[in-house]
């Protein structure tokens, strides 16, 4: 592992070889905040010493949570590791619960928290964290210490300090241990070494299109407690690529700011994307809308392997419909988008790549610093469609007998915090089994299932519930979904219905409603979704095929407990939350 660097190397490889004047960039108190090169390690040695005057010593642990990607989290992940010390980010759309249990089971000594919101849930539990020595803010908060404190505290200090230690962190100890929202029980310790992440940025890189590297810019808004999103922050620094970090709520604003040339997403973010340019562009009349509707049939034909006529037609259709959908959306120079931590439809990777927004489309986990495999357009035969590419280098991935992903390579955990037994479970003969179900062909690996999610009817029949899931979705009209039928004699699906693209339907047959509700309770839109279900039902197998379903009165949420903060359904809480639609359809 050891030529593999430490995580907070890359940023000094950044100011040897390509300095930016803009290396991170965030809003402050409302205003967009740069940080060059030289002032992020400034920074970023101060709060090291700052550290190491409030006591902190290698191996010791400390939180991060942040509503919002910032540099401050950032300078924070660096300072912290370059004195051996361990981060535990954490998502701050956690519960009150979580976060005590986090905090307790990693004895977090200190605690970093970007804003008043986050000081309140923290403050809420830190009694009963006795290892919880103090909580800063990123943000000026009345009545909290300020994160400059502790840079303050290296006023009087010497930077040999610091460097002495940094030159005593191995590749291969102990960077950050993530704790994983998962779909049920309690958050795992994930544990990660320097070698784990950095080889994994060092190992995806050549996946991306070839980076401009001192005249990239990326817009980082995905959570950066999230491993998919902190390794491309790592990559992105040791390319040197000029980051601007925000959050979700203003992705479309900042992306129109920043015209950003790579950004990633998942696919719930993709979905909302392609639900309102479609609204937008059927919302012409005439000549507009026909060759709005052709633009978009040429688009959702593509795939890589396309050539002669259709070629001339995707031009005409970028040309005169797409170049117009880029310049709204603010993505004029964009040359990748990679998307992870759920399946995406098929139709969303051509209409998009059709588009000239290519979509790369990868698989991974925290357990492996994520990426094990990625799609790419920098090399032929190396992008299928419904698919999630080929692995990357130094990574093997092979399919075991009873169906599951097993992978081996330096990306992989060093296990589950404090519990050795789950670990065993989990990492066998050094291949890591995944839980996930899936077939390898022609070197591109395809997921169909999750192993611990498929279930049997009464007859014994088994059910891949998130393949069948995201066939459905293909629909237009359903954004979300959740396939049931454990132990019952048939599957039914419980149905989110777009309203965006159900309100356009409605005008386009004149249905009157008087709101979202009733428009949602009508006969006509329930015989609408049960069209869209009955022409996927020929795709799967007779005891797949959904026999019944209930339309939800609102989508699934994090604040109900029903997703994940990366956006996987946590099935056991939507059952409970609407056991009296399951018992409905099955005559309970």
């Amino acid at each position: 592992m050891s030529q593999y660097k430490r995580l907070f190397d890359f940023v000094y490889h950044q100011r040897d070889h390509f300095p930016l004047k803009e290396m991170m960039i965030s809003r402050v108190a409302g205003s967009w905040k740069a940080y060059s090169t030289e002032e992020f390690i400034e920074k970023m040695n101060e709060v090291s010493r700052g550290l190491l005057t409030l006591g902190v010593k290698p191996g010791d642990k400390i939180a991060l949570i942040t509503t919002t990607n910032r540099v401050e989290w950032n300078i924070m992940d660096h300072a912290i590791l370059q004195i051996g010390a361990i981060d535990i980010p954490i998502y701050p759309t956690m519960t009150e619960d979580d976060y005590k249990y986090i905090l307790n089971h990693s004895e977090s000594i200190y605690c970093f928290v970007s804003d008043a919101e986050i000081l309140k849930k923290v403050k809420q539990i830190a009694a009963e964290v006795p290892s919880l020595k103090e909580v800063f803010t990123f943000e000026k908060v009345e009545d909290a210490r300020h994160w400059s404190e502790v840079a303050a505290l290296s006023k009087d200090t010497d930077q040999s300090e610091v460097d002495r230690i940094a030159k005593e962190v191995k590749a291969d100890d102990m960077a950050t241990i993530i704790y994983t929202s998962g779909t049920t029980g309690l958050p795992k310790g994930v544990m990660l070494t320097h070698a784990n992440i950095a080889s994994n940025a060092m190992d995806s890189e050549d996946r991306l299109p070839e980076l401009i590297k001192g005249d990239t810019t990326a817009l980082s808004f995905l959570p950066c407690c999230h491993i998919y999103e902190r390794m491309l922050h790592y990559l992105y620094i040791n390319n040197g690529v000029r980051v601007y970090l925000s959050g979700l709520e203003t992705v479309k604003d900042d992306l129109a700011f920043t015209t950003p040339h790579i950004f990633s997403a998942v696919p719930r973010l993709l979905e909302k994307f392609y639900d309102g340019v479609i609204a937008k562009g059927l919302a012409n009349t005439g000549l507009k809308k026909k060759i709005f509707q052709w633009s978009v049939g040429v688009a959702l034909d593509w795939n890589p392997d396309k050539g002669g006529l259709y070629n001339l037609k995707l031009a005409i259709a970028r040309k005169l419909v797409f170049s117009k959908v880029k310049t709204a959306l603010g993505l004029t120079g964009i040359k990748a988008v990679p998307s992870g931590s759920a399946a995406l439809q098929p139709r969303l990777a051509r209409f998009f790549t059709g588009a000239g927004i290519p979509i790369f489309e990868g698989y991974g986990l925290t357990e492996t610093s994520p990426v094990i495999s990625v799609n790419t357009l920098r090399r032929a035969g190396m992008y299928e469609v419904g698919c999630v590419g080929k692995p990357i280098n130094n990574v093997e991935v092979k399919i075991a007998e009873d169906g599951e992903i097993i992978c081996k390579g330096p990306n992989v955990m060093l296990g589950y915090y404090k519990n050795s037994e789950m670990t065993s479970e989990v990492l066998k003969n050094g291949w890591f089994h995944t839980g996930d179900i899936g077939v390898i062909e022609n070197g591109f690996l395809k997921i169909t299932d999750r192993k611990k999610e498929m279930f049997k009817t009464s007859g014994g029949k088994y059910i891949a519930p998130q393949l069948i899931e995201n066939i459905l979705k293909e629909s237009i009209y359903i954004e979300q979904c959740m396939v049931i039928g454990e132990n019952r004699n048939f599957p039914a699906a419980l149905i989110v219905v777009d309203l965006i693209t159900l309100k356009l339907w409605a005008e386009k047959e004149g249905i009157a409603y008087s709101s979202d509700a009733e428009l949602l309770s009508l006969e006509a839109t329930e015989k609408l979704i049960e069209r869209e279900i009955e022409k996927r039902n020929s795709r799967f197998g007779k005891w797949e095929q959904i026999k019944a379903f209930r339309i939800l009165p609102g989508a699934f949420t994090i604040d109900k407990g029903e997703i994940t903060p990366t956006l996987k359904l946590k099935r056991k809480k939507i059952m409970e939350n609407y056991a009296h639609l399951v018992a409905n359809i099955y005559h309970d």
